[in-house]
C-alpha cells in the first residue's frame, strides 16, 4: 500500500564556469595572491558543479550533500558576480524533467543567462533527490520513518520556495516542471507523503485509534487537494493521478476504520458499521479503479473482516441503527508536517570558497568612493597647478627675474640661462616633435579598437533581428538592441572621449607651432643665445637699490610657496584608504549601503586638511603677486627706458614665455600618451566584453535554432490526405471512372478491426461445373467456367453495378489465389459474392507490365477495380 510519488532530475547541459568568472576576476582585480586564489576558486566551483550535475547521483544522502553545497556557492556567489547576459554571461541550460520528447523533437529544454535560473534547477534536483531517497527509506523501522518524513519535508519546502521566486528570477515564462503551478502541487504532495509516514509511524507504535484517525485524514486531506490541483493540467506524468486519487481513497478508509474502532469503545455500534461500510466502498473503489498503481488486498481484508465481526454482533446482540453517511460526526484532522524552509546554508558542511571576496555592492561602493576621491583630488591638483601657471604667466609678463638679473646688459641673465638648461636636459624640441608624432598613431589604435568592437555589436544585432523577423513571436530571447543598451552607451561615451582627446591634441599642435621657435632658440648653446639677445643696460644704476631687494625677496617667497606646493600635491596623491572595511560593516549591521554618506563624511576627515592647505597656499600667492607687481611699478619708474632695452625686455620675456609653455606641453603631452595607453587597456576590456557577450549569444542563437527546428519538427508538415479513389465508390456501388494515375494500395487501418459482410446465401452449382470439378486431377484446382465478359461502356458513360462491394476490403478465411494448394475457386454468380476476389469481374483487362514498387510478397487480397495484376506467390517453407 505504501507505494510514495518521487520526482524525476531535470538534466542540466555542460558549462564552463571557471574561464568566464576567472576573467572576470582578472578584470576587476589587481594581479597577485588575492587574483590567483580567486581563480582557484572559481576552477573548484566548476568541478562541484560537474559532481553535483555532470554525472548521475546515487539516491543516498551524499548525493544530495553535494547539491546542497553547490546551492550554497551560488547563493554565495550571486552578490559577488554580476551575472547577466551584457556582464558575466554564463548561458545555463537545463530540459524539462517531465517532457519524455519526441523521436524528432527531443525533450523541451531552456537555456538562460541567469544565475537565478540555474540557482532554481538545481534546488529543484535537490527537492527531487530527496523525494527519492525517502521513497527508499525502509518504514519498518523508526529510522527509515523519521528520514523519509525529514525528506519529504524538505523536499515540501524546496518546492514552495520555487513556487515564490521563480518568476521573479526567471523574468520569463519557465518550463513547465519549475512554473509555480506544478512545483505547488509537488510540494503539497510531498507533505501529504510526510504526513502519511507519521500516520505509519503512529499505527506502528499503537498509539491511540482518535489520533491515528485525524493523522490519516489529514492525509487524506492533502492528498484530495494536489489531486484537484492537478486533475485538469497536463504538466505532472499520467501515473501520478491515479495514485493521488488512490491515496485520497486509502487515507480516507483509515481513518474511517480507526474511527469505527473508536465508535465501537463507545458502544456506538450503529456508527462502527456505518464507518466501517463508507471504508470499505472506498476500498472497494481502489481495488476495480486503481489496482495496477496500488495493492489494497491486505487494507481490504482488514476492513471486510472487521465489518462482518460489527454486523453479526449488531444483528444478533445490539440492534443498533446504523446511520446514514452524512449523518456521522466529521473526523478531526491534525497535522504534524510542514514545510522546510529554505534557509542558506542548507548544508551541514559548506564553506564559501569566494570567503575573501567582498560582495558586488561593496565592490561598487568601493568603485564609486573611488571616483569621489579622485575627482576631489584632481580639484585640489588642478587649483594648484592653475594658481602656479598663474604666477609664471604674471612673471613672464614683467620679465621677473630676468629683469633684476640683468646687469651687465650684454649677458643672457642666470635665469633664463637655468631655463635654457632645464629644457636642453629634457631633450629640448626634439621631445615635443616625437610625442606629437606618437599621438596619431595612438589614436588610431583605439579608433580601431572601439570600432571592431561596435561592428561585433551591429553584426550580432542585425543577425538577430533577421532571425526575428523571419520566426517572429517564436524568436523568444531578450533583443540584442535592448541587451546592448548599456554597452552601446559605454561605446558613445568613448567615442565622445576619443573627440575631446583629438581637439585637445590640435590645441596643443597650435600651441606648440606658436611658440616652437622661441623653445628652439632656448635649446641653443649660452653663445648662440646672448647673441639673439640684443644688448642694453637698462637697469644698472638700479643694482643695490631698495626695491630691487625687495622684488629679489617677493620672488624667493613665491618660489617657497611653489615648492610648497609640489610637495603638497606628491601628499594628495599619496593618501590611501581602504572603504572595504567601512562598506563590509555598514552592509552587515544595516543590510544596504548608503554609499554617498559614508563616502562624503570620510573624504572630508582624510582630505580635510589638505583642502585648508591648499587654499591657505592660493590666499598667499594672491597677496605675493599683489606686492610684486607693486614693487615692479615701481621698478618701472626708475629704470632708464630706451628702444633697445624694451626689445631686449621683449626678448627676454620671450624666452620666459617659451619655458613655460615648453614645460607645459611636454607635460601636456606625456599626459596624453600615458591618457591614449590606458585608454588602449580599457577599450580592449571593452572589445573582451563585446566579444564574450557576441559568443554567448551565437552560442544562445544556435541552440534556440535546433530547439525550433525541433519544435518545428514535431509539428504536422503536411495537410489531410484525401482518401484513395477505391475507398469512394458511391453508395449506390458504382465505380469510379478509371484514372490514369496509379492508385495506391489499400492501407490496413490499425485499432479499427473491419466487420465481416452479411453471409451469401448458398451459390447454386451446375452439373456441368460439378463434372469438371470432379473430372480434375488429384491435388489441381478445376478450372472455372469462363463467365462472358462484360461489355466495355463508352467513354464518359458509367459502369452497371452489377454488384455493391464494401467500401474496404475483407480478407477471406484462406487463401484463394493460385498456386495456394488449397485454391478452389468456385464459379458464383456475380449477384451473390461480395467479396469479389476473382479477376474475372474486372470491367477491363489487367496491363501484365506494370508492377507497383514495394508490394509485398505475400499479397492482399485483390480489391475490386484496381487495375494492377496480382503479383506471383512464392511459397515459404
Amino acid at each position: 500500500m505504501t507505494n510514495f510519488i518521487s520526482v524525476q532530475l531535470k538534466k542540466a547541459s555542460e558549462v564552463d564556469l571557471a574561464k568566464p568568472l576567472c576573467k572576470f576576476i582578472q578584470q576587476s582585480y589587481p594581479g597577485g595572491d588575492a587574483q590567483a586564489e580567486h581563480c582557484r576558486a572559481a576552477e573548484e566551483l566548476s568541478k562541484l558543479r560537474k559532481s553535483a550535475l555532470g554525472r548521475p547521483l546515487d539516491k543516498h544522502e551524499s548525493a544530495l550533500e553535494t547539491l546542497l553545497r553547490y546551492y550554497d556557492q551560488l547563493c554565495a556567489i550571486e552578490p559577488k558576480f554580476p551575472f547577466s547576459e551584457n556582464q558575466v554571461c554564463v548561458t545555463f541550460t537545463w530540459k524539462d524533467a517531465f517532457d519524455k520528447g519526441s523521436l524528432f523533437g527531443g525533450s523541451a529544454k531552456l537555456a538562460l543567462a541567469s544565475l537565478g535560473y540555474e540557482k532554481t534547477c538545481v534546488l529543484f534536483n535537490c527537492g527531487a533527490l530527496a523525494s527519492q531517497i525517502a521513497a527508499e527509506q525502509n518504514l519498518d523501522n523508526d529510522e527509515g520513518l523519521k528520514a523519509a518524513a525529514k525528506h519529504y519535508q524538505f523536499a515540501s519546502g524546496a518546492f514552495q520556495h520555487i513556487k515564490d521566486t521563480v518568476l521573479s528570477a526567471l523574468n520569463r515564462e519557465p518550463t513547465v516542471d519549475i512554473s509555480p503551478d506544478t512545483v505547488g502541487t509537488l510540494s503539497l504532495i510531498m507533505l501529504a507523503q510526510a504526513q502519511e509516514v507519521f500516520f505509519l509511524k503512529a499505527t506502528r507504535d499503537k498509539m491511540k485509534d482518535a489520533i491515528i484517525a485525524k493523522l490519516a485524514n489529514q492525509a487524506a486531506d492533502y492528498y484530495g487537494d494536489a489531486y484537484k490541483q492537478c486533475q485538469y493540467k497536463d504538466t505532472l506524468p499520467k501515473e501520478v493521478f491515479p495514485v493521488l486519487a488512490a491515496k485520497h481513497c486509502i487515507m480516507q478508509a483509515n481513518a474511517e476504520y480507526h474511527q469505527s474502532i473508536l465508535a465501537k469503545q463507545q458502544k456506538k455500534f450503529g456508527e462502527e458499521i456505518g464507518r466501517l461500510q463508507h471504508a470499505a466502498d472506498l476500498v472497494k473503489t481502489v481495488s476495480s479503479r486503481y489496482d495496477e498503481y496500488i495493492n489494497v488486498k491486505d487494507l481490504v481484508d482488514k476492513i471486510n473482516r472487521a465489518l462482518t465481526a460489527a454486523k453479526k454482533d449488531n444483528d444478533f446482540i445490539y440492534h443498533d441503527r446504523v446511520p446514514d453517511l452524512k449523518d456521522l460526526e466529521s473526523i478531526g484532522k491534525a497535522s504534524l508536517v510542514k514545510s522546510t524552509p529554505v534557509a542558506v546554508p542548507l548544508s551541514q558542511k559548506f564553506t564559501d570558497l569566494f570567503e575573501k571576496m567582498v560582495p558586488l555592492q561593496v565592490q561598487q561602493s568601493v568603485s564609486v568612493y573611488n571616483q569621489r576621491k579622485a575627482d576631489l583630488v584632481n580639484r585640489l591638483i588642478a587649483q594648484m597647478r592653475e594658481a602656479t601657471n598663474l604666477a609664471n604667466g604674471v612673471l613672464a609678463s614683467l620679465n621677473l627675474p630676468a629683469a633684476i638679473e640683468d646687469v651687465s646688459g650684454d649677458t643672457v641673465p642666470q635665469s633664463i640661462l637655468n631655463k635654457s638648461k632645464s629644457v636642453i636636459e629634457q631633450g629640448g624640441i626634439q621631445t615635443v616633435d616625437q610625442l606629437i608624432k606618437d599621438l596619431p598613431e595612438l589614436l588610431q589604435r583605439n579608433k580601431e579598437i572601439l570600432d571592431e568592437s561596435l561592428r561585433l555589436l551591429d553584426e550580432e544585432e542585425n543577425t538577430d533581428n533577421d532571425l526575428r523577423t523571419k520566426f517572429k513571436e517564436r524568436w523568444q530571447r531578450t533583443p540584442s538592441n535592448e541587451l546592448y543598451k548599456p554597452l552601446r552607451a559605454e561605446g558613445t561615451n568613448y567615442q565622445s572621449i576619443l573627440n575631446k582627446a583629438v581637439h585637445a591634441d590640435g590645441l596643443v599642435k597650435e600651441r606648440y607651432q606658436a611658440h616652437r621657435d622661441t623653445i628652439a632658440l632656448l635649446c641653443k648653446p649660452e653663445s648662440e643665445l646672448n647673441a639673439a639677445i640684443p644688448s642694453a643696460n637698462p637697469a644698472k644704476t638700479l643694482q643695490g637699490s631698495e626695491v630691487v631687494n625687495v622684488l629679489r625677496t617677493l620672488l624667493a617667497n613665491l618660489d617657497e610657496v611653489k615648492k610648497e606646493r609640489e610637495q603638497l600635491e606628491n601628499d594628495l596623491k599619496s593618501v590611501n584608504f581602504d572603504m572595504t572595511s567601512k562598506f563590509l560593516t555598514a552592509l552587515a549591521q544595516d543590510g544596504a549601503i548608503n554609499e554617498e554618506a559614508i563616502s562624503v563624511t570620510e573624504l572630508d576627515r582624510i582630505y580635510g586638511s589638505y583642502t585648508q592647505k591648499v587654499q591657505e597656499s592660493l590666499k598667499k600667492q594672491e597677496e605675493l603677486l599683489k606686492n610684486i607687481q607693486n614693487a615692479h611699478q615701481e621698478f618701472s619708474k626708475m629704470k632708464q627706458s630706451n628702444n633697445e632695452s624694451n626689445l631686449r625686455e621683449e626678448v627676454l620675456k620671450n624666452l620666459a614665455v617659451a619655458n613655460d609653455n615648453f614645460v607645459e606641453l611636454v607635460a601636456n603631452l606625456k599626459e596624453g600618451t600615458k591618457f591614449y595607453n590606458e585608454l588602449t587597456e580599457i577599450l580592449l576590456k571593452f572589445q573582451n566584453k563585446c566579444s564574450d557577450i557576441v559568443f554567448a549569444r551565437k552560442t544562445e542563437r544556435d541552440e534556440l535554432l535546433k530547439d525550433l527546428q525541433q519544435s518545428i519538427a514535431r509539428e504536422p508538415s503536411a495537410p489531410a490526405i484525401p482518401l484513395p479513389t477505391y475507398q469512394t465508390t458511391s453508395a449506390g456501388g458504382a465505380k469510379p471512372a478509371a484514372s490514369s494515375t496509379p492508385t495506391p494500395a489499400p492501407r490496413t487501418m490499425v485499432g479499427a478491426k473491419p466487420q465481416p459482410p452479411a453471409r451469401p446465401p448458398p451459390p447454386v452449382i451446375s452439373a456441368l461445373s460439378s463434372s469438371s470439378s470432379a473430372s480434375a486431377p488429384s491435388g489441381t484446382a478445376a478450372a472455372p467456367a469462363a463467365p462472358a465478359p462484360a461489355p466495355t461502356p463508352p467513354p464518359g458513360a458509367s459502369a452497371p453495378a452489377a454488384s455493391t462491394a464494401p467500401s474496404q476490403a475483407q480478407g477471406p478465411p484462406y487463401p484463394t489465389y493460385p498456386g495456394y494448394a488449397g485454391y478452389c475457386q468456385m464459379p458464383m454468380p456475380m449477384g451473390y459474392n461480395p467479396y469479389m476476389y476473382g479477376q474475372y469481374n474486372l470491367p477491363y483487362a489487367p496491363s501484365p507490365v506494370f508492377q507497383p514498387p514495394g508490394q509485398a510478397p505475400y499479397p492482399a487480397p485483390q480489391q475490386p477495380g484496381y487495375p494492377f495484376p496480382q503479383q506471383p506467390y512464392y511459397s515459404q517453407q
